[in-house]
């Protein structure tokens, strides 16, 4: 069974020039949601606005990572630029407007992976914003765990970094103002969630139960060393077990915050979630939506950056709305419902939800733009250093293909770092979620086109992993190629960016390891030897397993390289200048049938 479509209403757009789609319910189902026996009481209005994946896009994003498509009526579809705190801040005080019981949710990956100007600061400046956003409650994401779970638990109770300390004298960070939840994120001796699985917040007598989840497969997509101790349980299993102890509380309203999500038919932030035999959206957050507990009213999701709200049915068949809102601060939720007082309970056929776009057209928020300038200026000797120049955009994962010009040239970087330290070193291998934004022609800034600033090379690489060298075997060498399209990676392949020198075809009309053509891998032209031994560059988060990369974690003669960012960095340095900018890759290594 998959995700369907219905009703669509006409909903307030926040753009003047631009229409919003608003699903809802069908309105058959409007009895009684938990109790049959239970006559509908009087009703209240509740709105919920959610975000997710804001990745401590503070500041407006660039390039790919600042525009939605929006979808005409006669199926044109434009482009239009969208993001920036400043603007959301300005979009959720205009939605919450008239509203006596509004609350602003998120479903993880609010901090992590982030521009330099928040990861300069180990996240503290988007919490800080978060807490001016009027933050109610969140989920976690994967990404909360880039810096291990002590420090996000520093996020959520606040004090001073342990290594860095307090950044401006005399002020002291204080922490997050909402209650970050991980129902699943379990320390492996107790059992016990390291944070509140739950919260139930009371809106003038309506009280409604929020869950916070992460995906199950966390593990194999961060650090292993900030998760030491942690167990991360299935989603279904745990959203069923808090969806019963919240009731046997009295708390019949339930909305997960999942950090889990799927992909929409139609990529367009207003797409009507219908079409073909998948009905509009595909992607594991669709089983869990299915096979959940039908207590649960409302599914706000994240992790897959994509924008859809759909009506997924529950176990017992009958609809519930599942959303997203893409990614950096494009977009927000807008979930508006009817709260029965008698049942405690939201009326399921009453749900209504769109995706604003958070456009740039509208006035910035002061108190947010304060904020940022506070922490830009602290930021800016290091943010606004020169380190390279192009002569075009380089996108990464905006390229929208496999293969992307920046995933080629940071992994050049890498080789040129690891023949530094090891001339023998043949090829480098860059994981594609480590690409967080494209490189942009125009300037961000006051630095002029075609400059490559420390702060923009940070956004593209925050993760401060370092390059590592390893030994495998061809035979190993293959494995790793093959495990981008099989295990954990069988259902969404990550296709890991080659080096100069590395060529492959991978035929994407085969299925499982066939997917790689094992007699096309080249190396400097030559065939893959299964028996040789090559020297690979891989950053420290691959050369721990993470992605699902196994083999990779079995490699022999391990040598840490320096960080990663530093590596692209000096790489910019020396192969560009203002009169030779650098140009995108050809992105042709990995030669894809389809």
């Amino acid at each position: 069974m998959h995700a369907r479509m219905f009703r669509l209403t006409a909903g307030a757009a926040t753009l003047a020039a631009v229409g919003a789609l608003a699903v809802a319910l069908p309105a058959a189902q409007a009895q009684p949601d938990n109790d049959s026996r239970t006559r509908p009481g009087p009703t209240v209005d509740l709105q919920l606005l959610a975000i997710n994946d804001l990745h401590g896009a503070l500041e407006p994003p660039t390039g790919s990572n600042g525009q939605v498509t929006h979808r005409h009526e006669d199926g044109t579809t434009e482009q239009l630029t969208a993001g920036g705190v400043e603007y959301l801040a300005t979009g959720l005080r205009e939605a919450r407007e008239g509203q006596r019981r509004s609350l602003t949710v998120a479903a993880g990956d609010l901090v992590g992976a982030t521009p330099l100007l928040s990861g300069l600061f180990h996240d503290e400046p988007t919490i800080e914003a978060l807490n001016e956003l009027e933050m109610d409650v969140a989920g976690v994401g994967n990404h909360e765990f880039d810096e291990g779970w002590e420090e996000l638990t520093r996020l959520q109770e606040g004090g001073c970094h342990p290594v860095d300390g307090c950044y401006v004298e005399g002020r002291e960070f204080e922490g997050a103002d909402f209650p970050y939840l991980a129902a699943n994120v379990v320390d492996e001796d107790t059992g016990r969630p390291i944070l509140p699985p739950y919260s139930v917040q009371n809106l003038n007598g309506a009280r409604v139960g929020f869950i916070g989840v992460t995906l199950e497969g966390t593990a194999d997509i961060v650090t292993q060393e900030g998760i030491e101790g942690l167990e991360f349980l299935d989603e279904v299993e745990t959203i069923d077990r808090y969806s019963r102890e919240l009731r046997r509380r009295g708390v019949n309203a339930v909305v997960v915050l999942i950090h889990e999500g799927g992909y929409p038919t139609d990529t367009a932030y207003n797409n009507r979630c219908e079409g073909g035999a998948d009905g509009g959206v595909s992607g594991p957050i669709v089983d869990i939506a299915e096979q959940a507990s039908s207590a649960v009213d409302v599914f706000v999701s994240g992790h897959t950056h994509q924008p859809y709200v759909c009506a997924i049915p529950d176990p017992s068949g009958r609809e519930r709305l599942v959303t997203s809102a893409a990614s950096n601060g494009r977009l927000f939720t807008e979930l508006n419902m009817k709260y029965d007082l008698r049942s405690g309970d939201i009326v399921r056929a009453s749900v209504e939800g769109s995706n604003r776009v958070v456009d740039r057209e509208q006035p910035a928020a002061a108190d947010l733009t304060a904020l940022i300038d506070y922490w830009s200026e602290l930021a800016a000797p290091v943010a606004n250093a020169p380190i390279g120049y192009i002569s075009e955009d380089i996108r990464g994962r905006g390229a929208g293909t496999p293969e992307f010009p920046l995933g080629d040239l940071i992994a050049d970087a890498q080789l040129a770092h690891a023949r530094e330290l090891d001339p023998s070193a043949a090829v480098a291998l860059m994981n594609p979620g480590g690409v967080r934004a494209d490189l942009t022609y125009a300037a961000s800034g006051d630095e002029g086109d075609g400059v490559v600033t420390y702060g923009e090379g940070f956004t593209v690489q925050p993760f401060s992993n370092t390059v590592n060298l390893l030994d495998l075997t061809g035979e190993e060498l293959l494995q790793v190629l093959r495990e981008q399209v099989t295990g954990v990676n069988q259902s969404s392949p990550k296709i890991l960016q080659p080096s100069a020198g590395l060529t492959y075809t991978l035929d994407l009309t085969r299925s499982g390891a066939e997917r790689i053509v094992a007699d096309s891998v080249r190396i400097d032209g030559e065939p893959l030897d299964p028996a040789a031994t090559y020297r690979v560059a891989v950053n420290s988060f691959l050369a721990g397993g993470g992605d699902g990369f196994a083999t990779l974690a079995d490699g022999d003669n391990p040598l840490v390289g320096d960080d990663d960012m530093a590596v692209l960095a000096e790489y910019l340095t020396a192969n560009s200048s203002a009169g030779a900018p650098l140009s995108a890759p050809a992105a042709d290594r990995v030669t894809v049938v389809q």
